[in-house]
């Protein structure tokens, strides 16, 4: 399944993100989450290429993350100031990790909404499998 042909039926906001490139469009949290709710996304580091992890979007509340080898986490969803942010049951400080979601030539990424890092992941894949996370809220 091709991400960006997936998101073509969602309206996505036409503001460019400030600052990176005129060829990233910025779409928003509310558009990012109704195409990823009900679906399972992996995500790749975009400078090395390598998995970061896989998360379920259960609704647009909650999600359950995986890094391989780990088990799962799950997740409250906010949206913030244009942000998707995510809230683990195992962060120790209680502050939320937030991304700005954006497309680039078709393709899905997310940009961590720090300053201080630029990390960039890219959902490579989209999903209905589930991660067969025991305790999973069904609502």
């Amino acid at each position: 399944m091709t991400i960006g042909r997936h998101l073509r039926g969602v309206a996505l906001g036409a503001a460019l993100l400030p600052c990176w490139a005129s060829a990233q469009t910025m779409i928003t949290p509310e558009a990012f989450l109704d195409a990823a709710v009900g679906k399972t996304l992996t995500f790749y580091e975009i400078r090395s290429g390598g998995l970061v992890g896989t998360e379920q979007f259960l609704n647009r509340r909650v999600s359950v993350w995986r890094e391989e080898g780990q088990g799962c986490v799950y997740g409250q969803i906010t949206t913030p100031n244009g942000q998707l942010c995510f809230l683990y049951d195992n962060d120790p400080d209680g502050i939320p990790v937030c991304w700005w979601p954006f497309l680039h030539e078709g393709r899905l990424m997310v940009r961590l909404a720090s300053f201080v890092d630029g990390e960039i992941q890219e959902v490579r894949s989209m999903t209905d499998s589930g991660l067969n996370c025991p305790g999973a809220p069904l609502s």
